[in-house]
């Protein structure tokens, strides 16, 4: 049965099982293989299964699909073959277990892993000051803490508007 093994130190051994043809890959829960981690795209590719050959095609990730450190473009498709490594942004995956794919049957994939479960070691990190970088909750306090501000700022002049033009009235 053919399978993905998750290299990452901290996750090491945990796999996913891949049902015949085909499998999504992303971030987000409604994929079938889903891996909570920020340099996954939420729909990040797709696994074909068909007998004991794999592919892999990249569904315009961000930080892109590879196979062996040989990118998979947008639109391509490159063949998995057993004991190959596929790069999803961070994250390695091993292939394991091709041969008799063919006789597996349909079962769903693995729903993925725990975030905290992912630990990095030595692989290759991304700066995170790219334009796809995750804002941070200090900007967003601020913002919040400034607008709230702004419309208490605003609502007390417009109280103190009307309580002068009812004072200006006979």
């Amino acid at each position: 049965m053919a399978k993905l093994v998750v290299l990452n130190k901290g996750s090491s051994g945990t796999s996913f099982e891949l049902k015949a043809e085909r499998n999504t890959v992303g971030r987000v829960e409604e994929n079938d293989l889903a891996i909570p981690e920020s340099s996954i795209s939420s729909r990040h590719c797709e696994i074909y299964v068909k007998g004991d050959e794999v592919r892999v095609k990249d569904l315009g990730s961000t930080n892109g699909t590879f196979i062996d450190g040989n990118p998979v473009t947008e639109g391509s498709e490159g063949t998995l073959k057993g004991g190959q490594v596929l790069r999803l942004g961070q994250v390695e995956l091993k292939l394991e277990g091709v041969e008799g794919a063919a006789a597996q049957k349909q079962t769903p994939a693995s729903k993925g892993i725990k975030p905290d479960q992912l630990e990095f070691g030595n692989r290759p990190q991304f700066e995170s000051t790219s334009m796809f970088s995750k804002r941070s909750d200090k900007a967003n306090k601020v913002f919040v803490t400034v607008g709230i501000t702004l419309g208490i700022i605003v609502v007390g002049l417009l109280i103190y508007g009307v309580f002068l033009l009812m004072q200006a009235r006979p």
